[in-house]
């Protein structure tokens, strides 16, 4: 594994039909830069909306069944694993992928080969920004059923994979795979995705697989297979599971360092596994007592250079390593500028709003390097930035904040405040970290 980010060398373009919605869409992969991650954009929508290859943005009420699907404002993307599965295998970490549809095509015979081949064509460059590799350091578990997936500490990444199947030509397979770009493109990539005949019949009677054909699909009736060409490999039943996994794991946002072991798992719970995993990483920054949330003042003077008047966070709730954060700010009648915003009619101004929240996102920020008070974080833009309601003394606003760039110099954050239930401003906030002078 490389230890720095990775992107492409060159803009590369597939197109093909989706699985289940049978549009024919056109994918174009461009660079860039460090820190962005994967991110999808909807070009057909007006304007584009940009939906990050995260597990936050992987609703759990998924119409579409057996497939990973991604959303964003209402906009969603169906049937991601493959191109994901692509980045993963790979080790791409930075990439823009334009679509024009709702649903990527599936270019020639539902492996993710093809698009490991336009990729590997448009070249696999390193950038300067070091990797930050989710590194195991006890074993995390997800039991549901009769699936269970376990990952372990490991050196490298690793992934064993078991499936059972009442049917007498998939039967019991399992296989193991250290993951490195050439393993990946030669023994993972070409497994194809498949379906047993009863399964197929159901998903098209409501409504699902109109792009399906036996061109893109291995189908299974029985104990033989419907296709016209054979198995690619005696196992590729699990192999394409082993791909679809690693799919998956995109979600992560960031590379795994560790074995990760399944056994019967599916989209469904690949995603669980995801977000237990995430939530298994402990942030640097731990609760100053039982009874308190995450940082309380005392922890957050430790961490910001602000100070009365306008220091303007009070506790962070909930704060996830270069991801997300969640703080509050209490609005109270001694606020000094309500002296003059407004004499008789108190509204909290909204640039000191924006303030706020752009505070709470520097707590996430600074929180991320290893020296706080060597550092500053200097507001760089604001973008989008909209006020709903008046917030008046009294009201507690409650800052969600999404990282959804951090490398370079210019850090990127979608931040929303709320009173309540009751959206009240929301915004982009651009920073920047840099060292006191």
């Amino acid at each position: 594994m490389s230890s720095c980010q990775t992107t492409i060398g060159k803009e590369c373009e597939v197109s093909g039909v989706g699985l289940h919605t049978g549009h024919r869409t056109r994918m174009r992969f461009k660079p860039a830069a460090e820190g962005s991650g994967i991110v999808f954009r909807r070009m057909d929508l007006d304007p584009p909306v940009d939906i990050p290859a995260r597990i936050d943005f992987a609703p759990r009420d998924i119409a579409v069944p057996r497939n990973t699907t991604l959303e964003r404002n209402g906009a969603r993307i169906h049937t991601v694993e493959h191109v994901l599965a692509a980045m993963t295998g790979l080790g791409i970490d930075n990439v823009l992928i334009e679509i024009n549809g709702d649903e990527p095509g599936e270019p020639h015979d539902g492996s993710c080969a093809p698009y490991v081949e336009v990729l590997l064509q448009a070249g696999v460059v390193q950038q300067t920004a070091p990797r930050r590799p989710l590194e195991l350091r006890e074993a995390v578990t997800l039991r549901d059923g009769d699936v269970e997936v376990t990952a372990v500490p490991d050196a490298g990444f690793r992934i064993s994979f078991t499936i059972h199947y009442d049917n007498a030509l998939i039967a019991t397979q399992h296989a193991t795979f250290l993951i490195d770009p050439k393993t990946f493109a030669q023994e993972i990539a070409p497994a194809r995705t498949f379906a047993l005949m009863s399964d197929v019949v159901e998903l098209r009677e409501r409504g699902f697989i109109r792009g399906g054909t036996l061109d893109n699909a291995v189908v299974v009736d029985g104990d033989r297979i419907l296709n016209d060409v054979p198995l690619r490999f005696p196992d590729e039943f699990v192999r394409h599971k082993i791909l679809d996994l690693l799919g998956d794991l995109a979600l992560l946002g960031r590379p795994l360092q560790g074995h990760v072991i399944a056994v019967r798992s599916g989209h469904r719970t690949n995603a669980e596994f995801v977000r237990r995993l995430l939530a298994s990483t402990q942030p640097r920054i731990r609760p100053v007592s039982a009874h308190k949330g995450l940082m309380d003042i005392r922890d957050i003077l430790e961490i910001m250079p602000h100070r009365y008047p306008i220091l303007l966070v009070d506790r962070i709730l909930e704060l996830e390593d270069r991801k997300r954060v969640v703080g509050i700010k209490n609005v109270t009648y001694n606020e000094p500028f309500f002296q003059g915003h407004f004499p008789g009619l108190p509204v909290m101004p909204a640039v000191l709003i924006i303030e706020a929240m752009a505070q709470c996102g520097g707590v996430l920020l600074m929180n991320s390097v290893d020296d706080p008070k060597k550092h500053l974080m200097y507001f760089a833009g604001i973008d989008k930035a909209r006020f709903r309601k008046p917030v008046h003394p009294g009201d507690q606003l409650r800052f969600e904040l999404q990282l959804v760039r951090f490398g370079g110099t210019v850090c990127k954050m979608e931040g929303r405040a709320y009173v309540g239930d009751d959206l009240v401003a929301e915004a982009t906030l651009l920073s920047s970290i840099a060292e006191r002078p």
